[in-house]
């Protein structure tokens, strides 16, 4: 009887490991029909998230102070309290306490926005309580609280909101109504208001620097913040830049 002479076989498939110079170990497997590569599968990295800063984002004092020539942009004061809020509006080199607003939640947020239409003010300079130190208050989460709802609804228009120190404001303001001879009960009433004409002051004579951008978590909002409010052809020229 003769033998026949034994074969050796492969099994249908056997894992080879085949090293890359300069690359990942592969996993190579071989198969009767077609070669597989079977690669370790990788999730495509999500969009990075670009940090937004004031400096691509500019007050208008900032950008007052880049470029003496620069024209437009009105903004608003704001000194929120528990039960009242103080407005006060800037229009060029102008600031003057505006109104005093008994409102809170939805309805106040709503007011705020609807004032600054009516003024044609692009950005809102809200006052951060804050002690003497420079730590915040309890108050100061109240404040962020507010800020934020009313920066993601104005950011909508390409409306900005800023967080300005406000310590020692109100007594500012009450110097200040003093000194210009308003009586008791007048200074009673505006003290809301002057207080925010006084951070609006700050603002202005510190330029901008150390203010806060309060920024929506939403991507496209914080788009259209890069591209600022519909400019008025009526005010500004063909040939003005952002």
């Amino acid at each position: 009887m003769s033998r026949q002479p034994l074969r050796a076989s492969l099994p249908a498939q056997t894992g080879l490991l085949i090293p890359i110079k300069n690359a990942a170990v592969l996993n190579l497997k071989t198969a009767p029909t077609s070669p597989q590569l079977s690669l370790t599968q990788t999730r495509k990295p999500c969009p990075a998230i670009r940090a937004v800063s004031v400096d691509e984002i500019p007050p208008n004092a900032l950008r007052r102070k880049r470029d003496s020539n620069w024209r437009g942009g009105f903004s608003v004061g704001v000194d929120l309290g528990l039960s009242r809020t103080g407005l006060a509006l800037s229009k060029g080199f102008s600031v003057r306490p505006l109104t005093v607003l008994n409102l809170r939640g939805q309805k106040l947020e709503v007011k705020i926005l609807e004032i600054a239409k009516q003024e044609e003010a692009d950005e809102f300079i809200i006052g951060l309580p804050k002690s003497s130190d420079g730590k915040e208050t309890p108050q100061s989460n109240k404040v962020r609280s507010v800020a934020g709802r009313l920066a993601a609804t104005a950011a909508e228009r390409g409306w900005r909101v800023y967080l300005q120190d406000e310590n020692g404001t109100s007594i500012e303001a009450m110097d200040r109504m003093i000194n210009m001879g308003l009586s008791r009960s007048d200074r009673q009433s505006k003290i809301d208001a002057y207080a925010a004409m006084m951070v609006l002051e700050r603002y202005f004579s510190m330029s901008g620097e150390g203010i806060e951008l309060v920024l929506p978590k939403n991507l496209d909002l914080q788009d259209r913040l890069r591209r600022g409010p519909p400019k008025d052809v009526d005010y500004f020229s063909e040939d003005d830049e952002d």
